[in-house]
């Protein structure tokens, strides 16, 4: 069965439902399949995505359902306000009896908190819900950089809990630092975001890594044909490194793993195998 017959099928119950897509960082390419005939198959879509051909395709599949999110941001409103004010606006629709396709750019699970909660608050409520997997920044930068996160393993923070938390990072993983671009800031801006807390992260760092570590400030490319943006700098300049918003740090190991001797016979038990 179809996702749009699925969706009609839904429709003749009379209950609305909610279907959660992510239409990926580079829309060509990155919207599925399975996104596309849901946004199709929908009498609302609401909408938050990065690019303007994003909009385009959303616009083209479902002229009539579209409805932007975008204006639930404000200069200097709180992002938290923002994200409850669209959580709003999708479950009214739901509860008017209407299938909801919303759709967010990248992974809609990843770092967007409007999507897991109004998946819950509708399931709570006894409505249909779901969410679609998506690309991800992440997934790109594995890519684009040819990290493989099974390699050494993988740490993956959100910057500004990060610098205000007790996290302790191994050094001898990788790690993916999100919206480091954004760090300590909790309001929505159109315009450059205050950096003045880099040099507390940059120090919390350099009681990790030693001096000279390089690290990648990423973006992911979100027009085809365009290349990702990567600067790989030292640890200690990241404070000098242009960043927006949609900025990810990669930073490599700094150290190989330790062998752990209490299982050094299972280790050569593997090896031989």
């Amino acid at each position: 069965m179809t996702a749009a017959s699925r969706a009609s099928g839904a429709s003749r119950n009379g209950r609305g439902q909610l279907v959660v897509i992510g239409t990926g960082l580079r829309t060509t390419g990155h919207f599925t399949t399975e996104a596309l005939a849901w946004v199709q198959a929908a009498d609302k879509v609401l909408y938050v995505v990065g690019d303007p051909v994003a909009e385009e395709v959303l616009r083209t599949l479902n002229p009539g359902g579209l409805e932007t999110l975008q204006d639930c941001y404000g200069e200097g409103k709180p992002r938290i306000e923002s994200y409850r004010e669209m959580i709003a606006r999708i479950l009214g629709h739901v509860r008017a009896g209407r299938r909801v396709c919303a759709a967010f750019y990248g992974h809609p699970g990843v770092f967007v908190y409007p999507s897991h909660e109004a998946v819950k608050q509708a399931r709570a409520e006894g409505y249909a819900a779901v969410m679609l997997p998506g690309v991800s920044a992440e997934d790109c930068l594995f890519a684009d950089l040819g990290v493989d996160p099974a390699e050494a393993g993988c740490q993956s923070f959100e910057a500004t809990d990060y610098l205000f938390t007790r996290r302790t990072i191994d050094p001898a993983a990788s790690v993916v630092l999100w919206q480091i671009g954004v760090l300590g800031n909790a309001t929505f801006t159109a315009g450059e975001y205050d950096r003045s807390m880099m040099p507390w992260l940059v120090e919390k760092l350099r009681n990790v890594y030693p001096r000279g570590h390089r690290v990648a400030v990423y973006e992911a490319a979100i027009q085809l044909g365009c290349l990702p943006r990567i600067t790989w700098v030292p640890v200690e300049a990241l404070v000098r490194v242009p960043m927006s918003a949609a900025s990810t740090l990669y930073i490599p190991p700094a150290r190989p793993r330790e062998p752990d001797p209490r299982y050094a016979s299972l280790a050569a038990y593997m090896d031989g195998a």
